[in-house]
């Protein structure tokens, strides 16, 4: 017979087991979670989050392990038995259709018939209930990414859940958004609706939270109560060790204009670019802009032409030092200083079949060649960079399985540290990172924030284009928003708040804006 805290148990998972070949994902894990409650899910990347979660929606069968259910053991074959025994997920990646409407999108993932007009009855019905304003009858591809995430909510309580799982929830909305959706938890939890919350957003675990569990290389390492711990106390048993704080000198920055945007203009080259709209700004040595957004807003395409890799309509639209350098390509702006980090890191800013020193070499072609003037080309060899790729992993602390590995055999922080290595080896002028720290762990993402600031303190400009609002707050001495292709203005960051930064996040800014720093 079960005794009083069992029978408060909703979901109960018990050595959960999961493995792809040699690679154990998920080893013997434990989790309980109690009616009504918010329990989050907290761990690096590759620590066994998405597995787990995965499994407890029918997307992955275990090894081995059992779930129960108000202490029913239930078999979790597929997502809809998941949903028939109450179990519903909201993805980090939306599940929708853009050409169909709201109603189509959730009929089509409904398991019981319902007539559509009784679904749009019921839509606005249960949207009025939680606060979830949305037009049943509007198409996915005219709502923004907050509206569309609302679809998706009203989906899973459609099926009237006892457990939700939220994936990443926040990692695509406003600060605004982000307040709007913590509400519709609070008010579920309180309706008894138990919610599994996957984040890596400390602060959002204990403020949302009452209990958290970690995990870390596939196993569970602690259970702790969300409302006595700390944001310390969370990394360092994720991480298993001290994290260390950043240190950020006051240093004046120099009145000096390092790099220079005027008014450029670019046309997307598909239908699912962004046009980019009277780009302006202005930066100077020492400093370090941060510029926010919600993803898809035109980041790439800023990258692009920031880098080089397409090149301006007009010479004067980009400036280096007040020299004209728009219509040169990315190999030449490096060569005057100018170093660019791609958001994506295997096959944009490495290949990933290729040793390191290879992707030194490729990288920085033009210096080996520059070096061996005697030599003709077919004379060398990505041999000439092994020395300083070996001095790249040496400065950066990057933790290699063998001597000068395949760029596919190092973690994503790891490969990320090198990349940011090879960059700062080249002693640039101007650094522009795009999502440095972009699925890395908190260890790994502490070191290559330090290492930005550092940049800064050192005189160099730094350009941070960055989705992580708590990044861009705490490096940035100058802040602005991408929206929809156009730049705010640029203020600095003690003029700035996330909740100013939210509203121009998700607000319309006009295409006349002039951004600088002065």
């Amino acid at each position: 017979m079960a005794n009083g805290k069992e029978l408060d148990i909703l979901f109960k998972a018990r050595k959960i087991n999961k493995s792809f070949g040699d690679f154990q994902a998920n080893i013997d894990i434990d989790i309980s979670i109690k009616k009504g409650e918010i329990h989050a899910l907290l761990g690096e990347n590759g620590a066994g989050k998405s597995t787990l979660v995965k499994i407890f929606y029918g997307v992955l069968k275990p090894d081995s392990g059992t779930i129960e259910i108000n202490n029913q053991l239930v078999n979790i074959s597929s997502p809809q038995s998941a949903r028939t025994n109450g179990v519903g997920m909201v993805f980090q990646h939306f599940s929708l259709f853009p050409a169909l409407t709201v109603a189509e999108n959730i009929l089509i993932a409904l398991d019981q018939k319902i007539s559509f007009q009784r679904l749009i009855s019921d839509i606005r019905k249960l949207s009025k209930e939680w606060d979830l304003f949305i037009d049943p009858l509007r198409l996915i591809s005219d709502l923004s990414v907050g509206e569309r995430q609302r679809v998706e909510i009203i989906r899973c309580l459609m099926q009237n859940p006892k457990l939700l799982i939220m994936d990443e929830p926040t990692s695509v909305l406003t600060p605004q958004e982000i307040e709007n959706l913590f509400k519709i938890l609070k008010r579920l939890s309180k309706s008894g609706c138990s919610i599994l919350y996957i984040s890596h957003k400390l602060e959002e675990i204990i403020e949302l939270a009452n209990q958290v569990t970690i995990l870390k290389s596939g196993k569970c390492v602690s259970t702790l109560n969300a409302k006595t711990t700390s944001t310390i106390e969370l990394a360092e048993t994720m991480v298993g060790k001290k994290i260390t704080k950043l240190k950020k000198n006051n240093i004046k920055n120099s009145k000096t204009v390092a790099f220079e945007v005027k008014n450029l203009n670019k046309i997307k080259n598909n239908d699912f670019g962004i046009t980019l709209k009277n780009i302006s700004l202005k930066i100077n040595f020492g400093e370090i802009l941060g510029i926010a957004g919600i993803a898809g807003n035109g980041q790439n395409e800023l990258m692009e032409v920031l880098s080089g890799e397409v090149i301006c309509n007009n010479d004067n639209e980009i400036l280096l030092e007040n020299v004209p350098i728009g219509k040169k390509n990315i190999t030449l702006r490096r060569k005057l200083g100018i170093e660019p980090i791609p958001e994506e890191r295997t096959l944009h800013a490495t290949v990933p079949n290729l040793a390191l020193n290879e992707n030194t070499f490729l990288t920085y072609y033009y210096k080996y060649k520059n070096r061996n003037k005697f030599f003709t080309n077919f004379l060398i060899n990505p041999k000439h960079s092994t020395e300083e790729s070996n001095k790249i992993i040496k400065d950066n602390d990057v933790r290699c399985p063998e001597p000068n590995p395949l760029a596919n055999q190092l973690s994503g922080g790891n490969l990320q540290k090198f990349i940011l290595g090879r960059s700062m080896a080249n002693n640039p002028k101007v650094a522009i990172f795009s999502q440095p720290t972009w699925g890395v762990d908190i260890g790994a993402a502490t070191s290559i924030r330090q290492k930005l600031l550092n940049l800064s303190q050192k005189g160099k400009a730094v350009i941070l284009i960055s989705q992580d609002l708590e990044e861009i707050f705490e490096l940035s001495d100058k802040v602005c928003v991408i929206n929809n292709g156009v730049l705010s203005d640029i203020l600095p960051v003690n003029e700035m708040s996330a909740s100013d930064v939210g509203l121009l996040m998700g607000a319309n800014i006009n295409n006349s804006t002039k951004s600088e720093v002065s």
